[in-house]
Formats: C-alpha cells, structure tokens, sequence
C-alpha cells in the first residue's frame, strides 16, 4: 500500500472515528489533518498558515453580521411579523398553517440565511403550533425542516459566502441573484406535497381574516421586510459589498425593534449578542479547520485523482454532473454543510466546469444538494433540531420526509437540466 493512499485513509479514518463518538466536527477536523500531517512529515507552519489564512478575508465579515441581523430579527418579533403576514397569503388553503410554514421560511430565509436558525425560530413556534391544530408530528416537523431549506437558497445565505470563496473569488452578488427564482421554486415544490397531504388526511385550514385585519397586518410587516429590501437592493446594484449591506441591515434591525416595534430592550439585546457569538465562534472554527484539512486533500493530490477517475468513467456532461450530485448526496447525508462546501469546491468545481457547466449555476445545485443533507439521517442538523422541537424520535419522523424529499430531488433534476432557471436573473442584471 502506497505512502498516499495510507495517508488518505488515515485522514478520513480518524475524521470518521471522531465524528462516531460525537467529538464536535470542527475538533474531528483539526485532529485528523494533524495527525495525518505528523505522519506525512508535512511542514506544520505550512498547515497553519492554511488555517489562519482562510480568515484573512474581508467577505468573512459578512457572516457574523448577517448572524447578527437574524438574532435581531427573531428576538425583535419581525420573524412573528412575517408569520401574520404568511397567515394573510395562504392561511385560507387546506393544510393552512403548513402553507403558512412554508411561506415564512421563504420570507424569513431572505433575513436569517441559515436553515437551522429558520427551523429554530419558526420551528419552535408553528411545530407545537400544528400538532395542537390536528397535523400529525411526522408531518409537521417533514414540513418545518425542508422548508428551511429555502434559508439557504434564497438571499442573503452564509453558504452562498462559503462558496464564492471556496470556489476562489465568485461573484457574491450574482450567485445571489441565482438563488431568488430556485428558492421560490423550492416552496411551491413544497407546497404540493403539503397540501395534497392535507387534503387526503382532512387536516384543518388556516386563518380567516376580514379586510381590514389583512390590510393591517400587511402594513405592520412592510418596516419587517425592508430588511430584505435593503439587502437584495444594495448588493444587487452594486450599492454596498454583501458586508456592508449585512451592517447595513444589522443597524436597521437594531432601529426598527427598538425604537418603532418597542420590542429590543437592553436585556434581549445581550442575549442577541451572545446568540451570536456562541454561533460565530462555532462557524469561524469550522471554516479554520476545513481550510486544513483541504490543505491536506491538496497535498495528497485528491482533486487531480478524483477528476482522473471520473474522466475515466466518462466524458459525458451529464453524467457527470449527475455523477457529481449523487457523490454530493451522499457526502451530504454524513458531514456539515459548511464543511463540505470548502472541502470539497475546490475539488469538483474545476471537474463540472471543464465538463462545460458554469460555477454559478453549479452553485446553486451544489447548495441545494446539500441542504438536502440538512434534512437526512444520520447527520442532519435542521431533522435533528425539528425532531427535538416536535419530541419525537427521527425514525418515527422519516416516512413523513418522503414525499417532500422526493419534490427537492425532482426540483434539483430540474435545475440541472435547466440551467436558465438560476442563470436567467443574473445575465438581466449582468
């Protein structure tokens, strides 16, 4: 056995290990690469250096704020704000309070970024919420986590970030612009399922309110939703970097909650601030630790090998994009999101451009490939949360899954047939 393939080996049997007996992914990850660096007798100030360089960035800013403007948003009530909202849109159809489910995480997606601090908000609202009104547990948690999904797809998402730097400098503002219309699909995708289900198991409506009520509500979310605006608007146009725009929305957040809703008083603002540097810490050692191990994929020549074998299969665009996605899927269903986006971008983005795909559109399926990663046992983040929100055990949860994972496989086929779908909105503004 080769010097190389023990080391890879070595590298993932100890990441594996790690992560069996529950040592946080960001330790698995540091662990891993410096053992398997001792043993390669690689020089650790290079391996270092790979770990404090990958923060010397100035987009990276743009998460903690973004973190920030989310922790905002939800203990300042503008995530209750946007739930009225979504009741007044859809809460008179069949299976209404789903619906409602889906359409504020479409809404609260534009501000968090983040599906485990959608399912988190709204999860921990709707969920119990659901449960009381009639809807089974499998159903209502199948619901709440896969339309967090969209947290991720929908502008501003950390993970689009992730990307752009992973994939060495891609324009943060058009992957943006890319993510608006396979979003909104992603919920009408969701919405299928949900309200055949509903139907054909005679769950309730929603909420009925008269004009007045309706006008009034929609009124109140407007101040809400200028969040999103200020965000869309200011990137898109070229306004303010995604950092600034992030600040931007972060400081009108903070203005709106405080002074106008009333709802910020100087005690939740401390636990927003601590919410969001237990989550920023979190982040910033994952990322460090990726970096690292990345570095150690690189030095074993891992990408080289893995475009070597793929092109040996088959030189095929779409196979090999299908190819690309199934190893996705797979990798998805075991390890961290954001993990995955910097191990492995550097490593498959060169494969699928080289097969004629653009790193745009790629980014798209990339993420939602993943996210749906967030909602698969055995490592899914937003099932795990839901699970615990709803009290249920995650193999009662799955046979409730299936429809709604089936309606993201299909709209993921979709978009890799039809790249035009993520590309059209960038190429009007481009």
């Amino acid at each position: 056995m080769s010097e190389q393939l023990l080391a890879l080996i070595m590298l993932f049997g100890i990441l594996f290990f790690l992560m069996a007996i529950r040592v946080p992914i960001a330790f698995s990850l540091g662990i891993s690469s410096m053992i398997t660096a001792l043993y390669l007798g690689v020089n650790l100030f290079a391996v270092f250096q790979s770990l404090t360089v990958s923060l010397y960035n100035f987009t990276f800013l743009a998460i903690p704020f973004f973190i920030l403007s989310a922790s905002i948003m939800t203990y300042g009530g503008i995530s209750d704000k946007l739930m009225q909202l979504s009741r007044v849109i859809v809460g008179k159809i069949a299976g209404g309070t789903a619906m409602v489910n889906i359409v504020v995480s479409m809404l609260f997606g534009g501000i968090s970024g983040s599906s485990v601090a959608d399912v988190s908000s709204i999860g921990s609202m709707l969920i119990p919420a659901m449960v009381k009104e009639g809807y089974d547990q499998d159903y209502s948690v199948a619901v709440t986590v896969t339309s967090s999904v969209q947290g991720i797809i929908i502008p501003p998402s950390q993970n689009m970030i992730y990307y752009c730097i992973a994939g060495g400098g891609l324009s943060i503002s058009t992957l943006f612009l890319a993510g608006y219309i396979p979003g909104i699909l992603l919920g009408i995708s969701l919405m299928i399922p949900a309200y055949v289900l509903a139907k054909k198991r005679n769950y309730p409506c929603g909420y009925t309110y008269t004009f007045k009520e309706g006008l009034h509500i929609c009124l109140d979310s407007v101040v809400g939703l200028m969040a999103i605006v200020i965000i869309i608007v200011s990137v898109c146009t070229g306004i303010a970097s995604p950092t600034e725009s992030a600040a931007i929305a972060s400081a009108y957040g903070l203005l709106v909650t405080v002074f106008l809703y009333r709802t910020m008083d100087f005690k939740k603002l401390i636990q927003v601030c601590l919410s969001s540097l237990s989550s920023l810490a979190s982040i910033m050692a994952v990322i460090a630790m990726s970096s690292m191990f990345g570095y150690l994929l690189s030095y074993l020549r891992i990408p080289t090998a893995l475009a070597n074998g793929i092109a040996g299969i088959t030189t095929n665009p779409v196979i090999i994009m299908l190819l690309v996605n199934l190893f996705l899927l797979v990798c998805g269903m075991f390890m961290d999101m954001a993990v995955l986006i910097f191990m492995l971008t550097p490593i498959l983005l060169p494969i699928v451009v080289n097969a004629g795909y653009d790193p745009i559109h790629f980014g798209i399926i990339m993420i939602l490939n993943l996210g749906i990663g967030l909602c698969t046992p055995p490592v899914g983040n937003s099932l795990f949360l839901g699970c615990a929100i709803a009290g249920i055990p995650i193999e009662k949860s799955v046979k409730g899954f299936l429809p709604f994972y089936a309606s993201m496989v299909i709209l993921l086929i979709i978009l890799i047939a039809f790249p035009q779908i993520s590309l059209w909105l960038p190429s009007l503004v481009g």
